[in-house]
């Protein structure tokens, strides 16, 4: 049994002036580092440029350009970044107050032209502004917040609520553009021509890892498989692009606030004979993963590469039943109350748990993401049976999934006996928990006891040993032939 993922080192871009494809480092926080080649042909001292390559969610004050061989020395006098590409609507705004043409398309009759005069575009003041400035910058704007409206088109003296055809525009000049653009004033240290460097932060890219596993009709293995979902909303498409994928919690500043801490992962071993899809290796504190083909990422796509393949990985079913908490993962002690502990809950949960280790198959640093349980059914066929979510889990760690509530096994728990002496400062509390497995096959179940009245307790009576797990809880496990009911008693005594 092998996993499909092994160690690597980070690869290196390619030397400037040599033709090179872009390259992504995308973040699990719906960010990118984008890294790009811009081709110049500079004169000694100071240069216009302009790239149409960005995204249009760049965080255009992280841009880096540079030499990358070190030979040019490059100093940005001045940059500049738009984000208005040239649109029938944005042109209508531009042109409000104005008489153009229109194209009339009819089935069955020739082309015809009729003249209208803009009105009202149909944008919001704030769009409107926005592109005023870009256009006319010197132009003093009054800033309108407004709902988004139709256009209004007048027609031989009468107004429309709509287009009467096709429009035409004047031109505007060479100042439009048709994808988002930074342009730069360089001063070069001499005459070059080469590729520079250029990189930067942008939101809009991120990807997630979402985990596939099937389990037989019997037995307490598992087979795994790890996707890779990337998503691209940064509004630029990367074609055959070197694309990494950094996994941990990276500290950034937000706009409106500050989030993330860092958690560190580990490496691990290959487990040699399949391609590499993925690789990885540890960063920082962090878990680099490189696509080890060059893969094109189209601006508002969805992709999906496999990073992870296991079989065989042991993962047992838990069954474990707490009387006192009516969600997995709700419980909240409290103390003193002599109403605590009595509400039941008469559901057992299902967990499966299984370590994240080479003996197991696994041994891999693996993304946080959603586990997906499938169970084959006796014709084969599989069937979804629940699903849940994993933090960033580092190797030889140990990963518990709460799958869902037995459908078979059930669990009462009551108060039998209370009784509280306040003047010599201590309680007595007797409890009975009835577990009940109507299946076909032998179970464990694992009772849950929470001994959270105060600090110091000792069990005075007790049907069944247990084991502490820590210094307010304990489990008592017993195994339930089919059909079988088994009562658990016993009596804790509080001081204080």
């Amino acid at each position: 049994m092998k996993t499909s993922i092994a160690l690597a080192g980070v690869m290196s871009c390619a030397l400037a002036g040599i033709a090179a494809e872009p390259a992504l480092t995308i973040y699990n926080q719906n960010f990118a580092v984008v890294r790009d080649w811009v081709p110049l042909d500079l004169k000694e001292g100071v240069n216009e440029v302009k790239f149409a390559g960005v995204t249009a969610t760049a965080e255009t004050d992280s841009v880096i350009l540079r030499d990358s061989s070190g030979k040019v020395k490059l100093q940005v006098l001045e940059q500049s970044y738009r984000n208005d590409p040239v649109s029938q609507e944005l042109l209508l705004g531009l042109n409000e107050g104005k008489t153009i043409n229109f194209v009339v398309r009819e089935t069955n009759k020739a082309d015809h032209v009729v003249q209208g005069k803009i009105i009202r575009a149909g944008y919001d003041g704030v769009q409107m502004a926005q592109m005023a400035e870009a256009y006319e910058p010197n132009r003093r704007i009054i800033r309108l917040q407004r709902p988004r409206t139709s256009p209004i088109i007048e027609v031989d003296g009468k107004l429309q609520f709509f287009l009467p055809g096709e429009p035409v525009f004047p031109s505007l000049g060479d100042d439009t553009i048709l994808n988002p653009t930074l342009s730069w004033k360089l001063n070069s240290s001499k005459a070059a021509k080469f590729n520079a460097e250029i990189a930067y932060i942008t939101d809009g890219l991120s990807w997630h890892a979402d985990y596939n596993l099937v389990s037989p009709e019997n037995g307490d293995t598992i087979d795994l498989v790890g996707w890779v979902t990337f998503d691209n909303q940064c509004g630029k498409t990367f074609r055959n692009a070197k694309i990494k994928l950094m996994a941990g919690d990276v500290n950034r500043l937000e706009k409106v606030e500050m989030e993330d801490k860092a958690q560190a992962q580990q490496a691990l071993a290959q487990a040699a004979a399949e391609q590499q899809v993925v690789t990885e290796k540890a960063f920082s504190e962090f878990h680099l993963y490189t696509i080890s083909q060059p893969t094109t990422l189209r601006d508002q796509e969805t992709k999906q590469v496999e990073f992870v393949r296991a079989q065989g990985v042991k993962a047992p079913r838990l069954f474990i039943y707490d009387g006192e908490s009516e969600n997995y993962g709700g419980y909240q002690p409290v103390t003193g109350d002599e109403q605590y502990g009595l509400p039941m809950n008469k559901k057992v949960w299902v967990l499966r748990e299984f370590k994240n280790a080479k003996e197991n198959n696994l041994g891999i640093p693996l993304p946080k993401g959603r586990l997906r349980f499938y169970q084959q059914d006796d014709d084969k066929q599989l069937e979804f049976i629940g699903e849940n979510e994993i933090d960033h889990t580092p190797k030889d760690e140990t990963i518990r999934v709460y799958v869902g509530n037995s459908f078979d096994v059930t669990g009462e728990r009551r108060r039998t006996d209370f009784s509280v002496g306040s003047g010599n400062h201590w309680l007595d509390e007797s409890f009975e928990i009835k577990l009940r497995n109507h299946k076909k096959e032998t179970v464990e179940i694992r009772a849950v006891e929470h001994l959270s009245r105060y600090e110091n307790w000792l069990l005075k009576e007790k049907s069944d040993e247990f084991t502490k797990l820590d210094s307010h809880t304990i489990e008592f496990r017993v195994k339930l032939k089919p059909d079988e009911e088994k009562v658990i008693t016993y009596k804790v005594h509080y001081s204080w």
